[in-house]
Protein backbone atom coordinates (compact mmCIF):
# COMPACT_ATOMS: atom_id res chain seq x y z
CA UNK A 1 0.00 0.00 0.00
CA UNK A 2 2.70 2.32 0.67
CA UNK A 3 5.21 4.34 -1.41
CA UNK A 4 8.41 2.36 0.02
CA UNK A 5 9.00 0.60 2.95
CA UNK A 6 11.05 2.39 5.26
CA UNK A 7 12.67 -0.38 6.92
CA UNK A 8 16.97 -1.13 6.57
CA UNK A 9 17.96 -2.37 3.64
CA UNK A 10 15.21 -0.98 1.68
CA UNK A 11 15.99 2.92 1.36
CA UNK A 12 15.21 4.22 -1.91
CA UNK A 13 17.27 5.71 -3.87
CA UNK A 14 15.96 9.04 -3.10
CA UNK A 15 17.42 8.81 0.17
CA UNK A 16 19.97 5.93 0.58
CA UNK A 17 21.07 4.21 3.74
CA UNK A 18 23.25 6.17 5.61
CA UNK A 19 26.66 4.62 5.40
CA UNK A 20 28.36 2.75 8.18
CA UNK A 21 31.38 5.50 9.05
CA UNK A 22 28.53 7.93 9.86
CA UNK A 23 28.92 10.16 13.19
CA UNK A 24 27.65 9.11 16.17
CA UNK A 25 25.27 12.06 16.05
CA UNK A 26 23.92 10.55 12.71
CA UNK A 27 23.76 6.88 13.99
CA UNK A 28 21.74 7.66 17.09
CA UNK A 29 17.86 6.68 16.77
CA UNK A 30 17.44 10.51 18.08
CA UNK A 31 19.92 12.80 17.79
CA UNK A 32 20.76 15.90 20.24
CA UNK A 33 19.46 17.78 16.91
CA UNK A 34 16.04 16.53 17.08
CA UNK A 35 15.91 17.48 20.81
CA UNK A 36 16.81 20.65 20.43
CA UNK A 37 14.67 21.30 17.80
CA UNK A 38 12.18 19.53 20.22
CA UNK A 39 12.39 22.15 23.03
CA UNK A 40 12.01 25.09 20.92
CA UNK A 41 9.26 23.81 18.92
CA UNK A 42 7.65 23.41 22.68
CA UNK A 43 8.19 26.35 23.78
CA UNK A 44 7.46 27.98 20.25
CA UNK A 45 3.89 25.90 20.83
CA UNK A 46 2.94 27.07 23.96
CA UNK A 47 2.99 30.55 22.50
CA UNK A 48 0.94 29.32 19.63
CA UNK A 49 -1.89 27.30 21.33
CA UNK A 50 -2.48 30.24 23.88
CA UNK A 51 -3.60 32.07 20.69
CA UNK A 52 -5.10 29.46 19.49
CA UNK A 53 -7.25 28.12 21.97
CA UNK A 54 -9.03 31.67 22.81
CA UNK A 55 -9.16 32.89 19.29
CA UNK A 56 -12.07 31.31 17.69
CA UNK A 57 -13.64 32.01 20.90
CA UNK A 58 -12.68 35.71 20.60
CA UNK A 59 -13.77 36.47 17.11
CA UNK A 60 -17.12 34.50 16.93
CA UNK A 61 -18.02 35.22 20.66
CA UNK A 62 -16.24 38.70 21.13
CA UNK A 63 -16.25 39.95 17.57
CA UNK A 64 -19.67 38.36 16.42
CA UNK A 65 -18.38 36.62 13.13
CA UNK A 66 -20.64 34.25 11.38
CA UNK A 67 -18.99 30.62 11.02
CA UNK A 68 -18.54 31.60 7.19
CA UNK A 69 -16.58 34.51 8.55
CA UNK A 70 -14.59 32.29 10.91
CA UNK A 71 -13.73 29.69 8.10
CA UNK A 72 -12.17 32.54 6.03
CA UNK A 73 -9.99 33.97 9.12
CA UNK A 74 -9.25 29.91 10.08
CA UNK A 75 -8.35 29.34 6.27
CA UNK A 76 -5.94 32.34 6.38
CA UNK A 77 -3.85 30.58 9.87
CA UNK A 78 -3.69 27.74 8.38
CA UNK A 79 -2.87 28.05 4.52
CA UNK A 80 -1.16 31.36 4.17
CA UNK A 81 2.06 30.31 5.36
CA UNK A 82 1.83 27.34 2.62
CA UNK A 83 2.27 29.95 -0.13
CA UNK A 84 5.94 30.60 1.21
CA UNK A 85 6.95 26.74 2.15
CA UNK A 86 8.27 26.58 -0.85
CA UNK A 87 10.57 30.04 -0.43
CA UNK A 88 11.79 28.23 2.76
CA UNK A 89 12.43 25.20 1.38
CA UNK A 90 14.50 26.75 -1.36
CA UNK A 91 16.42 28.81 0.52
CA UNK A 92 17.18 26.58 3.23
CA UNK A 93 18.87 23.94 0.53
CA UNK A 94 21.07 26.40 -0.76
CA UNK A 95 23.70 26.21 1.88
CA UNK A 96 24.67 23.72 5.05
CA UNK A 97 24.02 26.59 7.46
CA UNK A 98 20.70 28.23 5.79
CA UNK A 99 18.20 26.03 7.53
CA UNK A 100 19.08 27.01 10.69
CA UNK A 101 18.82 30.78 9.34
CA UNK A 102 15.68 30.15 7.91
CA UNK A 103 14.27 28.96 10.66
CA UNK A 104 15.21 31.13 12.90
CA UNK A 105 13.89 34.11 10.75
CA UNK A 106 10.82 32.46 10.42
CA UNK A 107 10.55 31.92 14.39
CA UNK A 108 11.28 35.17 14.98
CA UNK A 109 8.66 36.64 12.42
CA UNK A 110 6.04 34.63 13.82
CA UNK A 111 7.19 35.82 17.73
CA UNK A 112 6.57 39.51 16.93
CA UNK A 113 3.25 39.11 15.83
CA UNK A 114 2.04 37.73 18.93
CA UNK A 115 2.37 41.35 20.44
CA UNK A 116 0.75 43.02 17.88
CA UNK A 117 -2.59 40.82 18.50
CA UNK A 118 -2.83 43.40 21.31
CA UNK A 119 -2.90 46.37 19.59
CA UNK A 120 -5.75 44.63 16.60
CA UNK A 121 -9.49 44.68 17.02
CA UNK A 122 -11.25 43.89 13.99
CA UNK A 123 -11.08 41.02 11.95
CA UNK A 124 -9.23 42.30 8.67
CA UNK A 125 -6.50 43.94 11.20
CA UNK A 126 -6.13 40.41 12.80
CA UNK A 127 -6.66 38.71 9.42
CA UNK A 128 -3.15 40.43 8.31
CA UNK A 129 -1.57 39.62 11.34
CA UNK A 130 -2.31 35.59 11.32
CA UNK A 131 -1.23 35.74 7.78
CA UNK A 132 2.09 37.65 8.62
CA UNK A 133 2.42 34.75 11.67
CA UNK A 134 1.70 31.97 9.64
CA UNK A 135 4.57 33.41 6.79
CA UNK A 136 6.88 32.74 9.65
CA UNK A 137 5.50 29.25 9.69
CA UNK A 138 5.30 28.54 6.55
CA UNK A 139 9.40 29.55 6.42
CA UNK A 140 10.98 27.65 9.26
CA UNK A 141 8.74 24.48 9.24
CA UNK A 142 10.39 22.98 5.81
CA UNK A 143 14.30 23.58 7.27
CA UNK A 144 13.29 22.25 10.62
CA UNK A 145 12.07 19.27 9.30
CA UNK A 146 14.81 19.28 6.88
CA UNK A 147 17.52 19.76 9.96
CA UNK A 148 15.83 16.57 11.88
CA UNK A 149 16.08 14.65 8.47
CA UNK A 150 19.66 15.45 7.65
CA UNK A 151 20.34 14.67 11.71
CA UNK A 152 19.08 10.95 11.33
CA UNK A 153 19.39 7.89 9.50
CA UNK A 154 16.50 6.54 7.13
CA UNK A 155 15.52 3.83 9.10
CA UNK A 156 15.16 5.61 12.32
CA UNK A 157 13.53 8.72 10.75
CA UNK A 158 9.62 7.65 12.23
CA UNK A 159 10.82 7.68 15.45
CA UNK A 160 12.86 10.87 15.11
CA UNK A 161 10.03 13.09 13.93
CA UNK A 162 7.76 10.90 16.46
CA UNK A 163 9.88 12.10 19.23
CA UNK A 164 9.85 15.99 17.70
CA UNK A 165 6.05 15.78 17.80
CA UNK A 166 5.86 14.44 20.98
CA UNK A 167 8.11 17.89 22.51
CA UNK A 168 6.03 20.15 19.91
CA UNK A 169 2.31 18.50 21.27
CA UNK A 170 3.73 19.00 25.19
CA UNK A 171 4.03 22.73 24.15
CA UNK A 172 0.29 22.03 22.81
CA UNK A 173 -0.78 20.91 26.04
CA UNK A 174 0.90 23.32 28.19
CA UNK A 175 -0.92 26.35 25.74
CA UNK A 176 -4.21 25.74 26.92
CA UNK A 177 -4.08 25.29 29.92
CA UNK A 178 -1.65 28.64 30.40
CA UNK A 179 -4.28 30.32 28.27
CA UNK A 180 -6.85 29.14 30.47
CA UNK A 181 -5.13 30.44 33.58
CA UNK A 182 -4.76 33.58 32.71
CA UNK A 183 -8.15 34.39 31.51
CA UNK A 184 -9.38 33.32 34.87
CA UNK A 185 -7.00 35.47 36.31
CA UNK A 186 -6.38 38.57 34.61
CA UNK A 187 -9.14 41.44 34.23
CA UNK A 188 -8.48 42.00 30.32
CA UNK A 189 -8.19 38.22 29.56
CA UNK A 190 -7.67 38.25 25.86
CA UNK A 191 -5.15 40.83 25.95
CA UNK A 192 -3.16 39.16 28.54
CA UNK A 193 -2.77 36.01 26.70
CA UNK A 194 -1.89 37.72 23.88
CA UNK A 195 0.70 39.66 25.54
CA UNK A 196 2.19 36.76 27.63
CA UNK A 197 2.15 34.33 24.31
CA UNK A 198 4.84 36.76 22.65
CA UNK A 199 7.16 36.63 26.15
CA UNK A 200 6.88 32.76 25.32
CA UNK A 201 7.56 32.74 21.50
CA UNK A 202 10.90 35.10 21.86
CA UNK A 203 12.30 32.56 24.52
CA UNK A 204 11.62 30.19 21.62
CA UNK A 205 13.54 31.85 19.46
CA UNK A 206 16.14 32.71 21.85
CA UNK A 207 16.46 29.14 22.66
CA UNK A 208 17.05 27.66 18.99
CA UNK A 209 19.69 30.49 18.19
CA UNK A 210 21.38 29.42 21.60
CA UNK A 211 21.18 25.10 21.42
CA UNK A 212 20.57 24.28 17.94
CA UNK A 213 23.43 23.68 15.87
CA UNK A 214 23.80 24.22 12.24
CA UNK A 215 23.88 21.29 9.76
CA UNK A 216 27.95 20.66 8.87
CA UNK A 217 28.61 22.41 5.27
CA UNK A 218 29.30 18.85 4.20
CA UNK A 219 26.22 17.93 4.24
CA UNK A 220 24.71 20.67 1.79
CA UNK A 221 24.24 20.11 -1.91
CA UNK A 222 27.20 20.59 -4.18
CA UNK A 223 25.73 23.38 -6.32
CA UNK A 224 22.97 25.59 -5.19
CA UNK A 225 19.41 24.30 -6.22
CA UNK A 226 17.33 26.86 -8.37
CA UNK A 227 13.56 27.43 -7.55
CA UNK A 228 12.54 26.25 -10.75
CA UNK A 229 14.33 23.11 -10.08
CA UNK A 230 12.73 22.50 -6.45
CA UNK A 231 9.08 22.56 -8.50
CA UNK A 232 10.48 20.08 -10.83
CA UNK A 233 10.79 17.33 -7.85
CA UNK A 234 6.98 16.50 -8.95
CA UNK A 235 8.03 14.98 -11.70
CA UNK A 236 9.38 11.79 -9.03
CA UNK A 237 6.63 9.70 -9.28
CA UNK A 238 7.03 8.83 -5.36
CA UNK A 239 6.94 12.45 -4.52
CA UNK A 240 3.82 13.17 -6.68
CA UNK A 241 1.62 10.60 -5.87
CA UNK A 242 2.59 11.34 -1.97
CA UNK A 243 1.69 14.85 -2.52
CA UNK A 244 -1.44 14.34 -4.11
CA UNK A 245 -2.76 12.12 -1.57
CA UNK A 246 -1.92 14.86 1.14
CA UNK A 247 -3.97 16.82 -1.13
CA UNK A 248 -7.08 15.07 -1.31
CA UNK A 249 -7.21 14.07 2.19
CA UNK A 250 -6.65 17.29 3.34
CA UNK A 251 -9.16 19.24 0.97
CA UNK A 252 -11.00 16.67 3.98
CA UNK A 253 -9.88 17.65 6.91
CA UNK A 254 -11.83 19.63 8.82
CA UNK A 255 -9.58 21.94 11.02
CA UNK A 256 -9.35 21.45 14.99
CA UNK A 257 -10.96 24.93 15.48
CA UNK A 258 -14.52 24.07 13.70
CA UNK A 259 -14.27 20.91 15.31
CA UNK A 260 -13.91 22.13 19.05
CA UNK A 261 -17.01 24.32 18.08
CA UNK A 262 -18.74 22.04 17.31
CA UNK A 263 -18.53 19.80 20.28
CA UNK A 264 -18.96 23.00 22.31
CA UNK A 265 -22.39 23.74 20.48
CA UNK A 266 -23.02 20.33 21.14
CA UNK A 267 -22.60 19.64 24.31
CA UNK A 268 -23.26 23.56 25.47
CA UNK A 269 -19.97 23.92 27.81
CA UNK A 270 -19.32 27.24 28.84
CA UNK A 271 -17.18 29.47 27.08
CA UNK A 272 -14.31 29.79 29.84
CA UNK A 273 -14.07 25.83 29.55
CA UNK A 274 -13.42 26.09 25.41
CA UNK A 275 -9.48 26.66 25.68
CA UNK A 276 -9.73 23.17 27.57
CA UNK A 277 -10.97 21.11 24.76
CA UNK A 278 -7.56 20.72 22.61
CA UNK A 279 -5.94 19.31 25.97
CA UNK A 280 -7.62 15.80 24.96
CA UNK A 281 -5.85 15.85 21.33
CA UNK A 282 -2.75 17.05 22.49
CA UNK A 283 -2.71 14.73 25.43
CA UNK A 284 -3.63 11.24 22.90
CA UNK A 285 -0.87 13.25 20.65
CA UNK A 286 1.97 13.13 22.87
CA UNK A 287 1.52 9.59 24.45
CA UNK A 288 1.31 8.26 21.37
CA UNK A 289 3.85 10.13 18.66
CA UNK A 290 6.67 8.10 19.87
CA UNK A 291 5.47 4.37 19.32
CA UNK A 292 3.66 5.48 16.43
CA UNK A 293 6.59 6.96 14.74
CA UNK A 294 8.30 3.90 15.66
CA UNK A 295 5.51 1.37 14.08
CA UNK A 296 5.93 3.61 10.81
CA UNK A 297 9.37 2.53 10.54
CA UNK A 298 8.28 -1.08 10.75
CA UNK A 299 5.32 -0.81 8.82
CA UNK A 300 5.70 1.51 6.39
CA UNK A 301 4.83 5.44 6.61
CA UNK A 302 2.40 5.49 4.05
CA UNK A 303 0.53 2.52 5.41
CA UNK A 304 0.44 4.43 8.93
CA UNK A 305 -0.37 7.69 7.30
CA UNK A 306 -3.95 6.59 5.37
CA UNK A 307 -4.54 4.40 8.69
CA UNK A 308 -4.50 7.59 10.85
CA UNK A 309 -7.08 9.33 8.04
CA UNK A 310 -9.37 6.44 9.14
CA UNK A 311 -9.59 7.35 12.70
CA UNK A 312 -9.94 11.02 11.88
CA UNK A 313 -13.12 9.45 9.84
CA UNK A 314 -14.15 7.76 12.82
CA UNK A 315 -13.83 10.55 14.94
CA UNK A 316 -16.05 12.54 12.81
CA UNK A 317 -19.10 9.74 12.94
CA UNK A 318 -18.73 9.62 16.48
CA UNK A 319 -19.32 13.60 16.60
CA UNK A 320 -22.71 13.03 14.37
CA UNK A 321 -23.85 10.22 15.82
CA UNK A 322 -23.59 11.65 19.16
CA UNK A 323 -26.46 13.77 19.68
CA UNK A 324 -26.10 15.36 23.19
CA UNK A 325 -24.23 11.95 24.89
CA UNK A 326 -22.11 14.26 27.42
CA UNK A 327 -18.30 15.10 28.05
CA UNK A 328 -17.53 11.41 27.48
CA UNK A 329 -18.29 11.45 23.92
CA UNK A 330 -16.29 14.41 23.61
CA UNK A 331 -13.58 13.07 25.45
CA UNK A 332 -13.45 10.11 22.95
CA UNK A 333 -13.34 12.14 20.03
CA UNK A 334 -10.42 13.94 21.28
CA UNK A 335 -8.85 11.10 21.44
CA UNK A 336 -9.30 9.89 18.25
CA UNK A 337 -8.37 13.49 16.89
CA UNK A 338 -5.09 13.32 18.92
CA UNK A 339 -4.42 9.21 17.99
CA UNK A 340 -5.11 10.51 14.18
CA UNK A 341 -2.25 13.82 14.52
CA UNK A 342 0.16 11.06 15.68
CA UNK A 343 -0.77 8.86 12.74
CA UNK A 344 0.12 11.99 10.31
CA UNK A 345 1.72 14.56 10.70
CA UNK A 346 5.58 13.68 11.41
CA UNK A 347 4.78 10.71 9.90
CA UNK A 348 4.27 12.49 6.60
CA UNK A 349 7.14 14.50 6.84
CA UNK A 350 9.33 11.27 7.42
CA UNK A 351 7.67 9.66 4.26
CA UNK A 352 8.18 12.64 2.17
CA UNK A 353 12.28 12.52 3.28
CA UNK A 354 12.10 9.48 2.03
CA UNK A 355 11.42 10.16 -1.11
CA UNK A 356 12.95 13.14 -1.51
CA UNK A 357 16.87 13.58 -2.78
CA UNK A 358 19.09 14.14 0.06
CA UNK A 359 20.10 17.83 -1.39
CA UNK A 360 16.59 18.95 -2.14
CA UNK A 361 15.31 17.73 1.13
CA UNK A 362 13.53 21.08 2.43
CA UNK A 363 12.85 21.61 -0.97
CA UNK A 364 10.61 17.84 -1.07
CA UNK A 365 9.40 18.88 2.07
CA UNK A 366 7.88 22.52 1.43
CA UNK A 367 6.16 20.42 -1.70
CA UNK A 368 4.06 17.96 0.21
CA UNK A 369 3.68 20.36 3.49
CA UNK A 370 2.34 23.21 0.63
CA UNK A 371 -0.34 20.66 -0.80
CA UNK A 372 -1.77 19.83 2.19
CA UNK A 373 -1.77 23.00 3.87
CA UNK A 374 -3.41 24.29 0.63
CA UNK A 375 -5.68 22.05 0.30
CA UNK A 376 -6.84 22.70 4.49
CA UNK A 377 -6.65 26.23 4.04
CA UNK A 378 -9.65 25.52 1.37
CA UNK A 379 -11.43 22.62 3.14
CA UNK A 380 -11.32 25.80 5.65
CA UNK A 381 -13.64 27.54 3.67
CA UNK A 382 -15.66 25.36 2.19
CA UNK A 383 -16.47 23.99 5.46
CA UNK A 384 -17.39 27.04 6.87
CA UNK A 385 -19.97 28.01 3.48
CA UNK A 386 -21.52 24.68 4.13
CA UNK A 387 -21.64 25.34 7.83
CA UNK A 388 -23.44 28.81 7.44
CA UNK A 389 -26.08 27.42 4.73
CA UNK A 390 -26.55 23.68 5.81
CA UNK A 391 -25.72 24.06 9.63
CA UNK A 392 -22.57 21.79 11.49
CA UNK A 393 -23.79 19.00 11.58
CA UNK A 394 -25.27 18.22 7.83
CA UNK A 395 -21.40 20.30 6.77
CA UNK A 396 -19.73 17.95 8.20
CA UNK A 397 -21.56 14.61 7.00
CA UNK A 398 -20.83 15.82 3.88
CA UNK A 399 -17.18 16.49 4.34
CA UNK A 400 -17.30 12.74 6.00
CA UNK A 401 -18.47 11.06 3.39
CA UNK A 402 -15.68 13.41 0.72
CA UNK A 403 -12.89 12.25 3.12
CA UNK A 404 -14.48 8.10 2.64
CA UNK A 405 -13.61 8.93 -0.92
CA UNK A 406 -10.40 10.86 -0.95
CA UNK A 407 -8.99 7.87 1.31
CA UNK A 408 -10.04 5.21 -1.33
CA UNK A 409 -8.82 7.30 -4.20
CA UNK A 410 -5.73 7.63 -2.06
CA UNK A 411 -4.97 4.05 -1.15
CA UNK A 412 -5.25 2.76 -4.86
CA UNK A 413 -2.60 5.72 -5.86
CA UNK A 414 -0.17 4.37 -2.97
CA UNK A 415 -1.08 0.66 -4.01
CA UNK A 416 -0.23 1.60 -7.36
CA UNK A 417 3.31 2.54 -6.70
CA UNK A 418 4.25 0.12 -4.32
CA UNK A 419 3.64 -2.24 -7.34
CA UNK A 420 5.87 -0.26 -9.34
CA UNK A 421 8.27 -0.24 -6.74
CA UNK A 422 8.04 -4.14 -6.39
CA UNK A 423 8.45 -4.65 -9.95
Amino acid sequence: MYLADSRAGKATAAAPAAPADLPARRRAAVPGTVLALGAVSLITDVSSEMVSAVLPLYVVAGLGLSPLGFGVLDGINNGVGALVRLVGGHLADRGGRGHKAVAAFGYGLSALCKPLLLLVHSVTLIGGVLAVDRTGKGLRTAPRDAMISLATTPEHRGRAFGVHRAMDTTGALLGPLLAFAVLRAAVDGYDAVFAVSGCVAALGVLVLLLFVPSPPRAEAATEKPKLSESLTLLRLPALRRLTLCAVLLGLTTVSDAFLYLLLQRQLDLPTRLFPLLPLGTAAAFLLLAVPLGALADRIGRRTLFLLGHGVLLLAYGVVLSAGGAGFAVALGVLLLHGLFYAATDGVLAAAAADVTPPGQVGAGLALVGTGQALARFGCSLLFGAAWSLWGGHTALTVTAVAMAAAAVAAWALLRRNASEVAA
